[in-house]
């Protein structure tokens, strides 16, 4: 399975009115700036994220084929954990793996305990989240 994270923005200017279905973000110099299309071979888990000062990347947004959430806190991507080695961020949609995939979707749970029965959907949706036993 297949797994992308892609640039959504600002988070300062674009966080605030961040909604599910979003189709486009306002660019630093004010212009409204079209979301690209989830890489073709993407299957699995969605993630929008935004860029706070200091270069530091926040996912803000969770996406399958079944729902689209927007995160109530975001939550700070570390690079070599959550995407793994060999991978960065760029301008194209980044594809990642089941392994880090799982490992980001968990601490985004964590950061949204009051979103955990939604995200968990998410996760029981993915060969690697199928709980024990069902």
């Amino acid at each position: 399975m297949h797994h992308a994270l892609m640039y959504h923005g600002g988070f300062d200017r674009n966080y605030p009115s961040l909604k599910s279905g979003a189709t486009t973000f306002e660019g630093s110099d004010g212009t409204s700036r079209v979301l690209g299309e989830w890489p073709v071979e993407c299957d699995g888990l969605r993630v929008g994220y935004m860029e706070k000062a200091g270069k530091n990347f926040v996912a803000v947004r969770v996406i399958d084929d079944e729902a689209d959430i927007v995160l109530q806190h975001e939550h700070l991507i570390d690079i070599a954990r959550h995407l793994g080695f060999g991978r960065r961020f760029s301008a194209e949609p980044t594809l990642f793996t089941d392994d880090t995939a799982k490992t980001l979707l968990d601490d985004i749970i964590a950061a949204n305990p009051d979103q955990r029965v939604e995200l968990m959907s998410i996760r029981e949706r993915m060969p690697w989240g199928k709980r024990r036993g069902a």
